[in-house]
């Protein structure tokens, strides 16, 4: 079958669609054959905006002809190499890069092939971590509500989507912070005034829980996927301080903030607030090859490194088959010299303050009852129908498709974040289409 090739009812059914109602999807399905710069086409010919870079990870656009040719060139140099015991120079070359740009001492890096493996990769090191400090009751994990952490079970216990964990009984022993999405804040442009009194709840768990038993805090410096809830600008360092002062470890998840979302290669610069470990995937090979990192500090790794044993003695039994996968390696050396370019920073700098303006024009519009932003990474909150709450936002998402922009929604939620190659133009035909959608289906 081609990328051309329509799929039968027949053929549609061998394939299980990841977060999509299956059921409705072969009713009407979405199909993409090919992708070029900001747009995807359909087997039809339609042309559409991509508008969310794909799912947050291709921030370049698609065919970047710079990872096309690392990518080839790679290929036909190695195609794999054995991650356990053996390595290969791109793993290396790649590490020291990804170390140079993470904030502070964060110098160490383990490799996966996605965010949900960053996840709980992170979380199993927390725990080994307190182990070979001599703390092993130090095994639970703070996480905050509307959190994403991906779909594995570590990831789905902190994180604070209840739909994405309710089918599958007993995860690990996790509480979560409130979310930082106030009413109050409602149609805020940037980060939102109040707010940082929120981080102080890890007092409140604590009193509970006791901190000699809480290995680490997880939380987004920007929750995606939960619909694009920014905190204030004084909350994330002030759970810095709380976790420096309970002795805790404190996780970024910046699987969809890291490589340049906010116009800094990560969301800990933006804050300027470092975490102990920081886990990255999505733009790191702008989505071409799966690739996902755990990038950890000097003191967590000497301390994995100082256990006592002999030199054969594996200081942290876990890994993967495609850990620093050669061909992931050679896309992920090309996409980051791109973005952690300063033109290119500068340039998601500039359009940020368009796509600020443009997505606030939605305000006033039928059914919008809120609108966040932060750099080039927005969400328009729909009005929710209570009698069908997934249903506006997924309607009005598929009024965009056929209006010629990709649009992901989640609960009653747009978001959107435009390759960081979009010109101005391409900015706001966007929400102009999407304004489009909305205004014709709130008259339906």
């Amino acid at each position: 079958m081609s990328s051309q090739t329509k799929p039968t009812p027949e053929s549609m059914r061998h394939h299980w669609l990841a977060f999509t109602s299956n059921r409705r999807f072969h009713q009407s399905p979405r199909l993409v054959s090919k992708a070029e710069g900001l747009f995807y086409h359909t087997p039809d010919g339609h042309k559409l905006y991509d508008s969310l870079s794909g799912l947050w990870c291709s921030p370049l656009g698609h065919g970047n002809q710079a990872i096309k040719e690392a990518i080839t060139g790679q290929l036909d140099e190695l195609d794999y190499a054995p991650a356990f015991n053996v390595s290969h120079p791109k793993a290396f070359e790649l590490s020291e890069k990804l170390a140079a740009l993470a904030p502070g001492d964060l110098d160490h890096v383990l490799y996966c092939s996605s965010g949900s493996e960053a996840a709980d990769t992170a979380l199993k090191l927390a725990r080994a971590y307190w182990r070979a400090k001599g703390k092993p009751e130090k095994s639970k994990f703070i996480g905050r509500a509307k959190g994403y952490h991906g779909v594995n079970f570590g990831g789905i216990s902190v994180g604070g989507i209840g739909p994405n964990r309710k089918s599958y009984g007993q995860t690990l022993d996790a509480y979560h912070l409130p979310h930082t999405w106030l009413a109050e804040n409602a149609f805020s442009r940037g980060l939102p005034t109040e707010g940082d009194h929120l981080a102080d709840a890890l007092n409140q768990i604590l009193e509970v829980q006791d901190a000699s038993n809480i290995a680490a805090v997880i939380v987004e410096p920007m929750a995606g996927s939960g619909g694009v809830i920014i905190p204030s600008a004084g909350y994330l360092k002030r759970l810095r301080e709380l976790c420096d002062k309970h002795d805790i470890l404190l996780i970024f998840d910046e699987v969809i903030t890291g490589f340049g979302r906010m116009g800094e290669v990560f969301g800990a610069d933006y804050f300027n607030v470092q975490p102990d470990i920081l886990t990255c995937a999505k733009a790191l090979t702008n989505g071409v090859v799966p690739m996902g990192a755990v990038i950890t500090s000097q003191e967590i790794y000497q301390t994995m490194m100082d256990q006592p044993g002999d030199e054969y003695s594996i200081e942290f039994m876990h890994g993967y088959t495609y850990s620093a996968h050669p061909l992931a390696c050679a896309a992920a050396l090309a996409s980051i010299e791109q973005i952690a370019n300063p033109a290119m920073m500068e340039q998601v700098r500039g359009l940020s303050e368009l796509f600020e303006n443009a997505i606030h024009d939605l305000r006033g519009l039928p059914l919008v009852e809120d609108i966040r932003n932060i750099g080039l990474a927005g969400a328009v909150q729909i009005e929710m129908d209570p009698a069908h709450p997934l249903k506006r936002a997924s309607d009005i998402s598929a009024r965009c498709w056929e209006k010629g922009v990709y649009v992901r929604f989640g609960g009653n939620n747009l978001s959107f974040a435009p390759p960081f190659i979009s010109q101005p133009q391409d900015i706001h035909e966007i929400f102009a289409r999407v304004a489009e959608a909305i205004t014709e289906y709130a008259k339906a």
